[in-house]
């Protein structure tokens, strides 16, 4: 796909009286516990599409571009750790957000002939053609950049921004939250950050007591390769995706659904049978179906929870930075889940961890990384998740009507996939894939050929 480049610029925050900055002082954030295990992974990197025929290169770039840039810089007067970067400071016994007067967030501004109804469509979509529609985020060992943004023009089509996100400085929650506040902010014309969008920056919530930071770094120290610059912050190598990899996203409706969740109850009636749950299960077997081979290998799988309110005190819903407490299930038999009953021991499987995530302490989260670490190192799949049904992805309008499409490209490294509620209906789902297209084919085959029977 050609991608013609127009500028790079640097968008900072607007001049506020109240700023914890001024050109004397810098502003420094800690990472928690929460933070630390995603130090050296790559970025979260997500595209929304805004389909809009009269966006002609003469409007997009005298009324769409000023009113997102503008609206940006008001909305880092909140979010300036999204102007900084992580650095470790020799002195420090851990990495920080830090950000000095006049940082900025790197905006590119490109323009592309592409079909770009294609590229914001469900089915299958070239992985690359994908990346060129998103921003790099540099990283070296001594500074790693928080968040870059690239809006890119497909003239008389729409236009997409692209984020990419340090997944130490930001989860999937403080994102989702992020893209709706400048929404709201470029649509309404708004000149201040309404407040049940206000980050909460408050470190002082997370709680120490058992010396988890030192946990976590030792486990981010025992995932280098290089052992010789343990206070390096590049990134851990990056999966190799040949040219036959591509993203596409299935879709459950809210009927689809609950057809599952009765099918479930025939068999096991009390289990918790969440739209996350029954999502999950039925991806996850589609996916060890179309994987085949042997029956014994091993297979594991794990998800992230939102910890803030299971925290005391509880966290304010608008926490910046990250709160997820992983829980897995590992070395389990592909077999299990390939046979006539697979879907069903997903679901119960997954309904006891999520039951199971409420009486977990926080004490033991270094130890719950660790493990799922491990397995993943020589699991023949595991598979994740990013995003969720409840992040409201699709309600950032800003201006010029809802996403057509919102895609998390970022699960082409490992075998992630990824979650959104369906835009078209309440009650149902989205799920992303990125394979290789034979393997696609086959999990498109089990998925669809499931709902029929």
């Amino acid at each position: 796909m050609t991608l013609h480049i127009i500028e790079t610029t640097r968008v900072t925050a607007a001049a506020d009286s109240d700023s914890v900055l001024n050109s004397a002082n810098s502003l420094t954030i800690p990472l928690t516990f929460f933070d630390l295990p995603w130090l050296l992974f790559h970025p979260v990197k997500r595209i929304f599409f805004y389909k809009l025929t009269e966006s002609t290169p003469e409007k997009f770039h005298s009324i769409i571009l000023p009113k997102l840039k503008h609206s940006l810089s008001l909305l880092l007067r909140n979010y300036l750790p999204l102007t900084g970067h992580i650095t470790w400071e020799p002195d420090e016994p851990k990495p920080s957000i830090v950000v000095y007067p006049n940082d900025a967030v790197l905006v590119t501004i490109a323009e592309s002939e592409a079909d770009f109804s294609h590229l914001s469509g469900y089915g299958k979509r070239p992985l690359s053609d994908l990346h060129a529609l998103l921003p790099k985020l540099p990283v070296s060992d001594h500074s790693a950049t928080a968040f870059s943004i690239q809006i890119t023009l497909f003239p008389n089509q729409g236009f997409s921004i692209g984020v990419a996100a340090h997944h130490a400085v930001l989860d999937g929650k403080t994102s989702s939250t992020f893209i709706k506040a400048w929404a709201q902010i470029c649509k309404q014309e708004l000149d201040n950050m309404p407040e049940n969008l206000t980050p909460s920056y408050d470190r002082s919530l997370i709680k120490d007591p058992t010396g988890l930071d030192e946990k976590m770094i030792e486990l981010v120290r025992s995932l280098k390769e290089d052992k010789t610059n343990i206070r390096s912050l590049t990134s851990l190598p990056a999966s190799e995706l040949g040219d036959d990899i591509v993203l596409a996203t299935l879709v459950l409706s809210r009927d689809d659904i609950e057809r599952l969740r009765e099918q479930v109850k025939n068999v096991s009636p009390s289990l918790h049978l969440s739209t996350f749950v029954i999502a999950y299960a039925y991806a996850w077997s589609c996916f060890v179906k179309a994987r085949g081979g042997n029956g014994e290998r091993s297979v594991s799988f794990l998800f992230v929870g939102d910890f803030r309110d299971r925290l005391d005190p509880k966290l304010p819903g608008t926490y910046f930075g990250n709160c997820m407490f992983p829980v897995g299930c590992y070395n389990r038999k592909a077999a299990e889940f390939m046979e006539e009953k697979g879907f069903v021991m997903a679901v119960e499987i997954l309904s006891d961890l999520v039951k199971g995530l409420s009486s977990r302490k926080i004490e033991t989260i270094a130890d719950t990384f660790v493990e799922g670490f491990g397995f993943q190192s020589w699991s023949t799949q595991f598979g994740t998740v990013a995003g969720s049904t409840r992040l409201g992805v699709y309600e950032a309008d800003f201006g010029w009507g809802r996403p057509v499409k919102v895609d998390i490209v970022s699960i082409d490294q490992g075998e992630a996939i990824s979650m959104a509620e369906r835009r078209e209906e309440s009650g149902g789902v989205e799920i992303g894939m990125c394979l290789k297209k034979t393997e696609m084919d086959m999990v498109m085959s089990f998925f669809n050929n499931g709902l029929q029977n």
